[in-house]
């Protein structure tokens, strides 16, 4: 297969899959406790009669989309309506807060927000009745019937019975021949270090050649059924369950739940799946757990019998992991990327993989790593920019060139290694990116907190070391009416324990789940430049921090998340 995708759309493979391959089986999904099977007809037939629906609400060319929902069928018809249409798809986490998702529709101008149901209509409707200046215009379409919410949400049901076939016909037609791999087709927001989200703008091109490409790395087979439970709103399922499964024909399965993934392998006997390491460590613990690790074939069993590559990103995979399933039958295999990179930039594969590198780069993808070990990457699938920051924008695109942000080194093999991170992100063990110091910008925010550091990365909760703010700890204590606990008591006296453990939720009630932080401890002495903990302009040393408080973040993360 050619690495020169130049002219593919999403448009035109989706347009050429389902004609191919019409009477085929192409999506399974459980409703009402039974799986359903769609055929590629059936599939095509639903997008284009949601585009014509998308078309009677006013959705025009260039108009942004917003859908805020976890996985199921009718987000993969919006994706691909709304390209029929020719807007912009801009996909929310369906775990982020009201606040984080107002923030996100109001920056990118949303004309219509797609939503799951009453749960999401209703925190969204509450915050915009707070702040109506961030609703405005704005038009909701619910998935489920929202009845209790009120007539300001549409049903795509009744929406769906109205739709012109005609009209979808036509705009499918009309995509095919107008859309342009140069023509933006989404906007994803992603975590900066500051904590201010940037909309990584991706086009056709980006998408469309970043699926082929990493598709000529696997390879396909004709029996291909891929079992998708990673949200659908990162890229990473995206490109790598959807798109894939687009260019390359074959079954879609999508799991119940993430926690139902395995449940779901034992029935469906998918051939390919993809993960974050924390998963893969789960099944792993379980067997070990169970007893049952180094019983022949239990491996293979466990996700169905038919497995023939697994891939784990978003994370960094440990060694010890990768060995454990490969030694037992089933490959597992580390990827690399970014959002902004479409995502994958390289991945291991059954043909080529060495342990402890992410694989070498897929077909149409360029890699070097710059003097100071920064990984850069060019090619068709390197972003356009960040939506509305041409100053954020150049400071990781130079010359066709986009500035990862995380340390490596190529061999002499082309296997690419991740030895660090330039960029002070956290990336949690299921893949999470969380900017600690938004976080600890919020933490901060309480006067009973001097400072904060939140941890988390490669763990699969975040915790804290606070100091306290001693003289504003004694003054709410004695406002309360009495001393303070002794000093000696103090860090871990129970009524203060509670008072924090109040403060830090109620300092973070506008994020979302995954950034809450679930420990903490409290820190005899405030950090210092002098113990290298600090710079001097007051810039937290990470690395130093950890090292100097090694003892006491292991003790938070001994016995799991409360």
């Amino acid at each position: 297969m050619s690495a020169d995708w130049s002219d593919a759309t999403i448009v035109r493979l989706f347009a050429e899959r389902a004609k191919r391959d019409a009477p085929r089986p192409a999506l399974r999904f459980r409703r009402g406790g039974e799986w359903q099977t769609l055929r590629w007809a059936e599939v095509a037939d639903d997008v284009r009669r949601m585009a014509a629906a998308l078309a009677a609400l006013g959705v025009s060319p260039g108009d942004r989309v917003a859908q805020f929902s976890p996985n199921r069928y009718e987000w993969i018809m919006a994706d691909l309506a709304i390209q029929l249409v020719r807007a912009v798809h801009v996909p929310i986490h369906a775990s982020l807060a009201a606040p984080q998702v107002a923030y996100q529709i109001a920056d990118c101008g949303a004309k219509l927000l797609l939503l799951a149901g009453p749960d999401q209509a209703s925190s969204l409707l509450q915050h915009h009745q707070a702040h109506p200046e961030q609703g405005r215009e704005l038009k909701l379409v619910s998935y489920d019937p929202c009845p209790i919410v009120g007539s300001e949400v549409l049903c795509l049901r009744d929406l769906l019975l109205h739709a012109d076939e005609a009209v979808g016909q036509r705009l499918a037609r009309e995509a095919v021949e107008q859309v342009t791999p140069d023509d933006l087709a989404t906007i994803l927001y992603t975590s900066g270090t500051t904590g201010e989200p940037k909309g990584v703008m991706l086009n056709q091109r980006n998408l469309a050649s970043n699926a082929l490409g990493t598709l000529a790395a696997f390879g396909t087979q004709t029996d291909d059924l891929r079992l998708a439970w990673l949200p659908m709103s990162h890229i990473f399922a995206r490109t790598c369950d959807v798109y894939t499964w687009l260019a390359g024909g074959g079954e879609l399965a999508l799991a119940e739940s993430p926690e139902a993934t395995i449940g779901n392998a034992a029935e469906l006997h998918p051939t390919l799946i993809n993960g974050v390491p924390y998963f893969f460590e789960k099944v792993q613990r379980y067997l070990i757990d169970q007893g049952l690790a180094e019983q022949p074939g239990v491996l293979p069993a466990a996700f169905g019998g038919r497995l023939r590559a697994a891939c784990s990103g978003g994370a960094p995979l440990s060694d010890h992991v990768a060995m454990f399933y490969n030694q037992r039958g089933v490959f597992l295999g580390q990827g690399y990327g970014l959002s902004e990179s479409s995502p994958v930039i390289s991945a291991a594969t059954p043909a080529a993989m060495k342990l402890g590198t992410s694989g070498r780069p897929i077909p149409g993808v360029e890699v070097k790593i710059a003097a100071d070990g920064e990984i850069l990457t060019r090619g068709p699938h390197v972003m356009m920019g960040y939506w509305n920051k041409p100053q954020a924008t150049g400071e990781v695109l130079h010359d066709g060139w986009l500035a990862t942000g995380d340390l490596g080194e190529l061999d002499a093999d082309g296997f690419l290694k991740i030895t660090g991170r330039k960029k002070e992100l956290i990336v949690t063990s299921a893949g999470k990116n969380i900017a600690p110091a938004y976080l600890e910008s919020l933490l901060k925010a309480e006067p009973l907190i001097e400072q904060a550091v939140v941890i988390g990365d490669r763990r699969n909760y975040l915790v804290a070391l606070i100091v306290p703010n001693r003289a504003a700890l004694d003054a709410h204590w004695r406002h309360r009416g009495g001393e303070p606990p002794p000093a000696e008591e103090l860090l871990t006296h129970p009524d203060i324990l509670a008072l924090y453990t109040e403060r830090i939720n109620d300092r973070l009630r506008s994020v979302s789940h995954h950034e809450q932080i679930r420990k903490f401890a409290l820190l005899e002495r405030p950090l210092s430049a002098e113990r290298g903990e600090m710079t001097l302009t007051l810039k937290l040393r990470r690395e130093a921090i950890h090292n100097n408080f090694a003892d006491v973040i292991e003790r938070l993360y001994a016995g799991g998340a409360p």
